[in-house]
């Protein structure tokens, strides 16, 4: 049996505070969109001490993406925008950390590669999080539905970018964002291509 993952409940406890204040969902998420720009931002300087204040930015940006959830389950304040205003934070906070690595390590052994390669890394990410998202909207949740194991998911290796930038590994770590996005983001493809086969058999 699968466990709430760890960050989830960490969220949960935080904001439990927050339910009978003013705060909005919607103003946690924009906190979030803030932090992941700002990261992006700093590490698109190249330089390695505020590198290393991106990555910890980051690290914040992504647990900020589950409190706005369980700030609205815990208050009743879902909404459709809100729904939406999430996945669009998350999506563009993915594409810009890795256009700002890009940036940033331009002046590195990548040389003039590291631009492109961090598009190259960012545009496939936020197309798989923008396809899991389709998948989710048309075909519903459990076809992307991720099993946590020992209360992590899939998702929760984001956080490695905090290790990785500190231990100055940023340049291996964009190279295997490289190569692994776009093949993910085939599987991806192949999985809406699944489902909406299924869906006009069922039909």
């Amino acid at each position: 049996m699968s466990i709430a993952p760890w960050d989830h409940r960490l969220a949960r406890l935080l904001v439990r505070p927050l339910a009978s204040t003013p705060v909005h969902p919607n103003h946690l998420t924009a906190a979030g969109l803030i932090l992941g720009l700002a990261a992006a931002v700093l590490f698109a300087q190249g330089d390695p001490g505020l590198a290393n204040l991106a990555a910890a930015l980051y690290m914040a940006a992504i647990f900020m993406d589950h409190t706005d959830g369980e700030l609205a389950r815990m208050t009743g304040k879902t909404s459709t925008f809100g729904h939406y205003f999430d996945h669009i934070t998350a999506v563009t906070n993915y594409v810009a950390l890795f256009i700002g690595i890009g940036f940033g390590l331009g002046g590195g052994a990548l040389g003039a590669w590291a631009m492109p390669m961090g598009l190259l890394a960012g545009i496939s990410v936020g197309a798989i999080f923008a396809g899991r998202f389709y998948i989710e909207e048309r075909f519903g949740h459990d076809v992307v539905k991720q099993e946590s194991f020992a209360g992590f998911e899939i998702e929760d290796t984001l956080y490695i970018i905090g290790p990785v930038t500190w231990l100055g590994g940023l340049t291996p770590f964009l190279i295997a964002a490289c190569i692994g996005a776009p093949l993910f983001l085939a599987v991806v493809i192949r999985q809406i291509r699944g489902a909406a086969r299924l869906m006009k058999r069922a039909s």
